[in-house]
């Protein structure tokens, strides 16, 4: 069979045995009708063996030989039953996948309900054409496993279609099924490697970058944040306070302290695209290291000045959709 029409026909299998169109509204139940079996081809051989061990038990009439022959077969059988129900019944819910850089290794997050008494065993999760992840999941438990996929662009990327499969207990079956939950993971635009300077910076005042707070004058404390820099922590204060107080933060007025801006307007004019989200991409990270406060400036948009993860966060979002309906 020529691989294009292999590739048509498998497409047209999964569009039905999804029983909708994804994305799939979470749970989703492998119930029954979405789980199906096929042998391995060491089910093939097995088969096979059988029907020669009953060929050769006919002709030289042996009786044990057909009891061989039948023991074997309800084996197979057995086998092609628990294998469907290590499949059956389970629910998948989904949760947050956390956000990556193009280029990345995007992981979404499944999460496998056993509700029955008996353990789910050799499970196999996969994305199409993604590294395949294996997981148990215990008797009336959960188990997470998350599934990689390779990412090249910016923007949502929707979770594709996922198999879940076995061969337990024999490996002479395949039961299979497939789930295509709504689980979305942000892809932020790859930070440029090399980036020229940005214009606010050339505004340096006594040394200091711009958004920099000046050390002139002492202006009081405040409590502590995971960007500020570790030099203005009050160290002698947590140490007289105790080792569960609270740790703060010395601020400080100076003449130093200005707006850092990175405005899309700033960067050349022959500039594509993508490059100009890469460069502010990586301006924004590079601000968020050195413990500076700024703002984003983009076509339409504008997020006010300020510093933390929270903020770092929403300006890679908004390069991440630039362009793009949210």
């Amino acid at each position: 069979m020529p691989p294009a029409l292999r590739r048509i026909l498998k497409e047209r299998f999964v569009a039905w045995a999804l029983r909708g169109r994804p994305p799939e509204p979470v749970p989703v139940v492998l119930s029954q009708r979405r789980v199906y079996v096929l042998p391995t081809r060491a089910g093939l051989f097995y088969a096979v063996s059988l029907l020669v061990m009953l060929i050769g038990a006919i002709n030289y009439n042996l009786s044990l030989g057909y009891a061989l022959v039948f023991l074997l077969a309800g084996l197979g059988i057995v086998a092609i039953l628990h294998g469907f129900r290590n499949l059956a019944g389970l629910t998948l819910t989904v949760g947050a996948c956390a956000p990556v850089f193009a280029g990345e290794i995007a992981r979404f997050p499944l999460v496998l309900h056993n509700p029955d008494a008996r353990a789910r065993r050799l499970l196999r999760l996969r994305l199409p054409d993604a590294d395949v992840v294996g997981i148990d999941v215990p008797p009336q438990d959960k188990t997470r496993a998350l599934l990689p996929l390779p990412t090249t662009r910016r923007g949502w990327l929707p979770m594709p279609r996922a198999t879940i499969e076995t061969v337990w207990p024999l490996g002479l079956v395949r039961a299979w099924s497939y789930a295509a939950p709504a689980l979305p993971c942000l892809v932020y635009p790859k930070p440029a490697a090399t980036v020229p300077p940005a214009p606010t910076f050339a505004g340096i005042e006594g040394g200091r970058l711009p958004g920099d707070a000046g050390d002139e004058d002492f202006a009081g404390l405040r409590r502590h944040q995971p960007s500020d820099q570790l030099h203005h922590v009050a160290w002698k204060t947590a140490a007289r306070q105790g080792p569960h107080a609270a740790l703060q933060t010395k601020q400080f007025a100076g003449t130093a302290a200005q707006a850092l801006w990175f405005d899309w307007a700033t960067l050349p004019p022959g500039m594509d695209t993508e490059t100009r989200l890469s460069v502010l991409a990586r301006w924004v990270l590079d601000a968020e290291t050195a413990g500076l406060s700024w703002g984003l400036r983009l076509p339409g948009r504008e997020i006010p000045q300020a510093h933390g993860p929270d903020h770092t966060h929403a300006c890679l979002k908004a390069l991440a959709l630039h362009g793009e309906e949210t």
